[in-house]
């Protein structure tokens, strides 16, 4: 049965005549019946929604209604957002997009999947370099799925004082067995590095211990989502306890070129010598090419102008090269020191 406030949610977006809203809203009423078992319904509601989307009855889709916002000492573990994103917004790998499109298919089937004493894919280990893609991964996941985005936030999570980390971490699993949404631990290094190393901390083992006995035992409907920079200093335990793991990479030329007219829509130049801007960007993460378009953009509106240049997103692209270089030089430096070369 709907909670109060999902009731008066769906009355609000009916009244407002926001179908975005009133569909986000029965999707969660959809997700706790069958989190109760009753699954014939669960699956009834999304047939429902689903058939009504496909006939375009929602023109617009509407921003998620704010019912799962964290409160008390959770709110200071759970950042919570209501993203749009959609799998179309990305330019990805055709691996990636697969293993993407094969998670949503499965969560909106998932109801026939567990009447047959099976699971759908719902634990996810994202694993690459910064800026390709894992945090839009994320959004999108709960964009596409109706459902909030919640990012665990690992700088309070983790503290000094024995036993205090594994208590938040508790919470933060009773949160995802309550509420369905897609759970994002990002730079999950932080608490899942090998057992053993020589800086590991004997809290850090403990976390880990207890994070692998959660997930482990975690048999709710919301979506776990680690992220990480670093997947060799991942303790190898932690492998088997996901569903599937995604690894992401810098774009290829091609991709690179893809991601520019995407993001430049009416703002790309006239003649617009993509093969150039594109060979210009390899090496670069897709986060940022998107900064170096962005600046580009941002130089044509301030002179008014209806279009970017190709020499001023060619400069943009440069100039992230280097920056992009630097940075990877001092991370190196510092890397190297902290290993003792």
């Amino acid at each position: 049965m709907a909670s109060a406030d999902q009731l008066k949610a769906l009355v609000k977006s009916h009244i407002a005549r926001d179908d975005g809203q009133f569909y986000s809203v029965a999707m969660q009423v959809a997700a706790h019946e069958a989190k109760v078992g009753h699954g014939k319904l669960a699956e009834e509601l999304r047939d429902m929604i689903d058939t009504a989307k496909a006939r375009g009855l929602s023109s617009q889709p509407g921003k998620l209604v704010p019912l799962a916002k964290p409160r008390g000492e959770l709110a200071n573990l759970l950042h919570v957002s209501y993203p749009k994103s959609r799998l179309a917004d990305m330019v990805l790998d055709a691996g990636v997009a697969a293993q993407i499109q094969r998670i949503l298919k499965e969560q909106h089937l998932s109801t026939r999947i567990r009447e047959h004493g099976l699971s759908p894919r719902r634990k996810l280990l994202l694993v690459g370099p910064p800026g390709t893609g894992k945090t839009m991964t994320a959004s999108v996941l709960a964009g596409e799925l109706g459902v909030p985005l919640f990012l665990v936030r690992l700088d309070t999570l983790i503290t000094k004082f024995m036993g205090e980390t594994a208590a938040k971490l508790r919470q933060v699993f009773d949160a995802i067995a309550d509420v369905r949404g897609v759970y994002f631990f990002d730079e999950f290094d932080a608490i899942g590095s090998q057992r053993g190393l020589a800086h590991d901390v004997g809290e850090i083992r403990r976390v880990l211990n207890s994070f692998l006995q959660m997930i482990e035992q975690d048999q709710s409907h919301s979506l776990i989502v680690a992220a990480t920079n670093h997947p060799e200093i991942l303790d190898y335990a932690l492998f088997r306890r996901f569903d599937d793991v995604m690894e992401y990479h810098l774009p290829s030329v091609q991709q690179a070129g893809e991601l520019i007219r995407s993001r430049l829509s009416r703002f790309a130049p006239r003649p617009f010598p993509l093969k150039t801007l594109a060979a210009k960007a390899e090496g670069l993460s897709y986060a940022e090419i998107r900064r170096a378009v962005d600046e580009a953009i941002k130089e044509a509106v301030m002179h008014e102008g209806q279009r970017v240049s190709a020499q001023v997103l060619g400069r943009a692209l440069e100039e992230r090269r280097r920056l992009s270089e630097r940075l990877g030089q001092n991370n190196k430096t510092t890397s190297d020191a902290a290993r003792g070369r």
